[in-house]
């Protein structure tokens, strides 16, 4: 088989989310955007159901309504992005909570479907989405009468638990808050980490849930292994790969196995990156290509049938590092070429 297999590792999932839940006296949600962090939102958003996940959280209604397909009525679908001009079929099919981020949003949801829940992003410093203390001011009276489901914002800087930022924000967000009888919530993976102060009534990890930092007791959950396609012998002097990037410092063995950028195994991690055959490492060697990889098995008293990228010996943060990028985009760019395997 020349496709490379995606190991996702469901009952591990599961177990990050108890983990993160464990972590707090309220209500843990679940972030499944970006179709699952690339793993797939109707698998995952399924596992958490049967888990006990009751909210969850996406980047757009398009998104809301394909896990709305997956895990049925019932379980609250929030969308990130609010009321965008044409979502109001799918907010309304498919039950969907929009989060509204300014009186734009506001009016077009009220006018346009009246009584349907909705949730208020706020922005408490990130200046990235949700209303201003200022604009939520003005607004403030008017939007707690609609009653609304949810209050929210987000820490810039939640993965670095010293910055100064976390505690601006927060007391940012309390400003905003404080006196209201309606469910808020601040942190994500890295806010439930920081401890109770940032909890409020719901906390939404994400990439803790896939395995990824700064949740560092997190359980790995994908597995990524490359095929070996061809084993060949380079002299020493001889080079591998475009750009002649790479010349044999000895003889050596090379192995070249199906994967690349394409497959989103980003060009920039090949200087760095390792594969491994069993526990032993062997350096990629030359650029990482569209649909192949080469790294020096010289070491090795076999040659390999495959090569394992992303498992027991680095996760997708170790692999990020080696490109110079976060676990998060090495997740969300796993490609749709993967024979995809589902464990537990």
């Amino acid at each position: 088989m020349t496709s490379a297999t995606l190991s996702i590792d469901l009952g591990a999932l599961v177990r990050n989310w108890q983990s993160l839940d464990a972590l707090s006296a309220c209500e843990t949600g679940a972030v499944v955007k970006a179709n699952g962090y690339g793993l797939g939102a109707p698998v995952v958003g399924r596992a958490l159901v049967r888990a006990g996940v009751r909210s969850f959280f996406v980047a757009t209604a398009e998104e809301g309504n394909t896990l709305r397909g997956a895990i049925g009525q019932g379980p609250a679908i929030y969308v990130f992005s609010g009321h965008m001009v044409g979502d109001t079929n799918a907010i309304r099919e498919a039950a969907l909570t929009p989060l509204l981020n300014s009186v734009d949003q506001m009016l077009r949801h009220v006018e346009a479907l009246p009584g349907a829940p909705f949730g208020i992003q706020l922005d408490s410093g990130m200046n990235r989405l949700g209303m201003e203390p200022a604009e939520w001011s003005a607004v403030r009276d008017i939007a707690i009468a609609q009653g609304p489901a949810l209050i929210m914002s987000h820490l810039a800087c939640a993965d670095e638990p010293d910055h100064p930022m976390n505690a601006r924000q927060l007391s940012e967000f309390r400003a905003m808050t404080d006196g209201l009888d309606i469910p808020s919530s601040l942190a994500a993976t890295g806010g439930t980490i920081l401890g109770p102060d940032y909890h409020f009534d719901m906390t939404r990890p994400g990439i803790g849930l896939y395995g990824g930092l700064p949740f560092a007791d997190a359980a790995p959950v994908v597995t990524l292994d490359l095929p070996v396609i061809q084993v060949r012998d380079v002299v020493q002097g001889e080079s591998v790969g475009y750009g002649n990037t790479w010349t044999a410092p000895r003889d050596s063995r090379i192995a070249t196995v199906s994967g690349g950028y394409a497959d989103g195994l980003i060009r920039a991690m090949g200087p760095k990156a390792t594969l491994f055959a069993g526990d032993t490492p062997c350096p990629v060697v030359g650029r990482v290509s569209m649909d192949l990889i080469t790294a020096d098995v010289t070491t090795l008293d076999h040659d390999p049938v495959e090569l394992q990228l992303i498992g027991r010996h680095q996760s997708v943060d170790t692999v990020a590092d080696a490109a110079g990028t976060i676990g998060y985009e090495i997740l969300t760019s796993l490609g749709l070429r993967y024979q995809r395997s589902l464990v537990g």
